[in-house]
């Protein structure tokens, strides 16, 4: 099922023309400077923006031109920049609020789930009041899912929270995308969420869309706006094994496998791994006597034109996942690279998104 979105919006100097169709599955970024709209956006896909337009979930119109569906009738969840809890309901309360209020028919996710993903369990008698900011977002956004929405909205729900707290809670954002199968919006001008939970991003500037792309999409590109002083990046997904006892930790993906050197800071399973292209090199060949461990062949895909005398080189891996490397035009010129060759990429650091 497709979402297909017309809006246009003007007040004061500011002007919304946004027009999209995107699957309804995932995590789709909304990713822009502050003033670009994004928050606009969100909010005329809820009907809280009186936008000229039409907005449609597969065959369910909620809007069409001046006509709009009331929020209250869209089967849509909305998470803010704060959490707005009820102070007076302790956090179960705060829960079922709405699921209470379902009827049984729609309830489509029951509670002891959205505790388990978004680690409630020792929060639930806790009145609101005495809840930290990072654990009232992740309530807010449990009793958002409990009403089993089609959709969840959410507005830079960790942008009130300091660095500690936001990295306690993106393990519980990523566990839900993962599990929950609810299709997000995700309002942020942080890159590194949307390299933790994206599968798509729509870049904003200006009140308009100016491409929207896959993850991958995004990162292989040098002029991407979610780079900033690293580079070109590369997301890989896959599942964390158990380390062993010389201290390497197994990534798997897909059949291939990549080894980590680093200790992991929590338990994991499923995760994504970063790898900057400026810590890829290329050969032709697999390479003995050498302290790199991680070589896997990659097909190269695209070559860009060399910028300040380096080339970044894209190219597919075996599991059909994308991987760039960043060399001198000289080294590629000297190993004669060109699209569709078989290379060895050699990856000298890997960073597991935690």
């Amino acid at each position: 099922m497709n979402i297909d979105a017309t809006f246009r919006l003007r007040r004061g100097g500011f002007e919304l023309d946004v027009v999209f169709s995107l699957p309804l599955q995932g995590v789709t970024a909304i990713f822009g400077p502050s003033g670009c709209g994004k928050t606009t956006l969100l909010r005329a896909l809820a009907g809280l923006e009186s936008v000229d337009g039409h907005c449609r979930l597969g065959e369910r119109v909620w809007q069409q031109g001046r006509q709009r569906l009331p929020t209250h009738r869209r089967t849509l969840g909305y998470v803010f920049q704060e959490a707005s809890l009820f102070p007076h309901l302790s956090v179960e309360d705060n829960l079922l609020y709405g699921w209470k209020r379902l009827p049984a028919e729609r309830r489509r996710i029951v509670p002891g789930e959205v505790v388990e993903w978004m680690g409630l369990a020792d929060l639930l008698r806790r009145p609101a009041t005495e809840l930290s900011g990072g654990q009232r977002q992740r309530v807010a956004i449990g009793r958002a899912l409990l009403t089993s929405p089609e959709v969840l909205l959410l507005d830079e729900p960790l942008s009130a929270l300091d660095r500690q707290a936001r990295q306690q809670i993106l393990p519980y954002l990523e566990q839900l995308s993962a599990e929950s199968g609810v299709p997000m919006f995700y309002v942020t001008h942080a890159a590194d969420e949307v390299e933790r939970l994206a599968d798509r991003v729509i870049f904003m500037a200006h009140g308009r869309i100016e491409r929207t792309e896959s993850l991958q999409q995004a990162l292989g590109r040098a002029d991407s706006p979610l780079f900033v002083d690293e580079g070109a990046a590369s997301i890989l997904e896959g599942k964390v094994g158990a380390t062993l006892a010389d201290g390497r930790t197994p990534f798997l993906c897909r059949g291939l496998r990549l080894w980590l050197v680093r200790p992991l800071r929590r338990a994991v399973t499923r995760a994504r791994l970063r790898i900057l292209a400026s810590d890829v090199s290329l050969a032709l060949r697999p390479l003995g006597d050498i302290s790199i461990v991680n070589q896997l062949e990659l097909r190269i895909s695209r070559i860009d034109p060399p910028v300040d005398g380096r080339v970044l080189v894209c190219g597919l891996l075996a599991d059909g996942q994308q991987l760039s490397a960043e060399i001198s035009a000289y080294s590629a010129a000297q190993l004669k690279l060109h699209e569709g060759q078989q290379v060895y990429a050699l990856i000298k650091a890997v960073a597991l998104l935690d």
